[in-house]
């Protein structure tokens, strides 16, 4: 109801479970889903990877309850643009809702620090690959986006536009053949190009 009166926001479906969720978006193929990752019978994190699977176009905004690092962690990974608790407020959903369908990633920031916390873990793993060659400039809003940092933000911190930090974040996820800014982000600690807290 409430994100129904929101400018620019039309809410074509709502759906109890999982599967009920699915059967909607083959049939309204909507451009964001809101899920929650505990739901009645099919879990809001196996809905969200049979969402992108079904339609790889629909952004996911996952709203819940859950803290849990590895329900953020298995929520990124199956395909969801955002991560933000219940307590978030009404503006931050709504602008959730707006980030994601414009291709950007948004994650609550209590939960953006868990999913640091996750990737420093996984950075302990051996690199891989020879890292393709980024400029200082691509390698500045790469670190600003794996703090958490939205384009609108990037472009504040380095005194350029948002078109500009657009075209290094395409730039960046083509040279690093990754499909989206949450890869990017793995991929960066993975490979320490971004200093951990």
């Amino acid at each position: 109801m409430v994100l129904a009166g929101e400018a620019g926001i039309r809410v074509v479906g709502e759906a109890a479970d999982g599967g009920t969720a699915i059967e909607l978006v083959s049939t309204l193929a909507p451009d964001v889903v809101l899920l929650d990752v505990r739901m009645p019978g099919r879990s809001g994190i196996d809905t969200c990877a049979a969402i992108k699977e079904l339609s790889p176009s629909t952004r996911i905004v996952m709203l819940t309850s859950s803290d849990e690092e590895a329900d953020l962690y298995d929520a990124v990974k199956n395909g969801a643009s955002g991560y933000l608790l219940k307590d978030s407020s009404v503006d931050q959903v709504e602008q959730a809702i707006r980030l994601v369908a414009d291709g950007q990633s948004l994650i609550s920031p209590a939960m953006a620090t868990k999913l640091l916390a996750e990737f420093k873990q996984i950075s302990n793993v051996e690199p891989g690959l020879p890292t393709p060659k980024l400029t200082a400039r691509e390698l500045e809003v790469l670190r600003l986006v794996a703090r958490g940092h939205n384009n609108r933000q990037v472009a504040g911190d380095l005194f350029i536009s948002e078109n500009t930090v657009k075209n290094h974040v395409r730039n960046i996820l083509e040279k690093l053949q990754l499909h989206s800014r949450m890869e990017a982000v793995m991929y960066a600690v993975r490979e320490r190009l971004v200093d951990m807290p």
